[in-house]
């Protein structure tokens, strides 16, 4: 751990021997170190992570997850209300303690820690941030990529390369331009237009008929009659009649409204 200066002159220094090391050089920056494993690299990460101690907020450090202040009661003095004005915090006095009246959030994440919350957190004891190691960068045979990578399964990289496809796919069909991924779309598109033609014409071939046998299935369903089934019980009643119309005594009364 630490050394950099040192960790970068050993590494050039076995240029000629292994060039390859060469790719570590920019990820030895700030407090890093080295871990050597012949390990699997996805057995090493959960070993390395585990251990993790509680830390202190302290003044200019940079949040590494929010902070929230719940309500309660605290033991302070009467006396240390300054620290709650200076952050606008609601409070009173309780049995000669100080009472927080409201959650207060304190620390945002990737934003700095400011003297009075520092101070705050101190005052109550709380250590609300932790201290451990952290992967950035892996190095496995000669390859050196994110260390995000090692959580990634079968499933995720199989749908990275099917997103890809998809992009070459259509792209190909946009500039009608062949390719291997849009071969099965132009297939399926050629298909679906001369099967179209069977629909209108007497032409048909051996792999549209059951397209046509199912297409024509609903047609004959809704064509044959329907059988309604009597009620057992008491008869129906008989539809009731309209009275008939009046006749007229001659022609001029029939249309009498037409010549007037």
């Amino acid at each position: 751990m630490g050394k950099n200066t040192l960790m970068r002159k050993a590494i050039k220094m076995a240029k000629e021997a292994h060039p390859e090391w060469q790719e570590l050089l920019p990820a030895i920056r700030g407090n890093v170190g080295l871990v050597f494993t012949q390990e699997p690299l996805q057995a090493i990460q959960p070993k390395l992570l585990e251990s993790r101690v509680p830390a202190s907020a302290k003044m200019g450090l940079v949040a590494p997850q929010d902070v929230l202040l719940p309500a309660q009661v605290t033991t302070l003095e009467p006396t240390k209300t300054n620290f709650f004005a200076a952050l606008d915090i609601a409070t009173k006095i309780t049995r000669g303690c100080v009472e927080i009246l409201n959650d207060v959030k304190l620390c945002t994440e990737g934003k700095k820690v400011g003297g009075s919350e520092a101070a705050l957190l101190q005052m109550l004891d709380m250590r609300p941030f932790t201290y451990g190691l952290k992967l950035t960068t892996c190095y496995d045979e000669g390859v050196v990529f994110d260390a995000k990578l090692l959580t990634l399964t079968a499933e995720d990289v199989y749908n990275a390369f099917a997103q890809g496809i998809a992009r070459v796919a259509g792209l190909s069909l946009a500039l009608h331009y062949p390719s291997l991924p849009a071969f099965p779309h132009v297939i399926g598109s050629g298909f679906r237009n001369v099967l179209s033609l069977t629909f209108v014409t007497s032409h048909s071939f051996k792999q549209a008929e059951g397209f046509k046998a199912a297409a024509s299935a609903p047609v004959a369903a809704v064509a044959a009659p329907a059988v309604v089934e009597k009620p057992v019980g008491k008869p129906a009643a008989a539809p009731v009649k309209p009275p008939p119309k009046k006749e007229t005594s001659s022609e001029a009364e029939e249309f009498g409204d037409i010549f007037a």
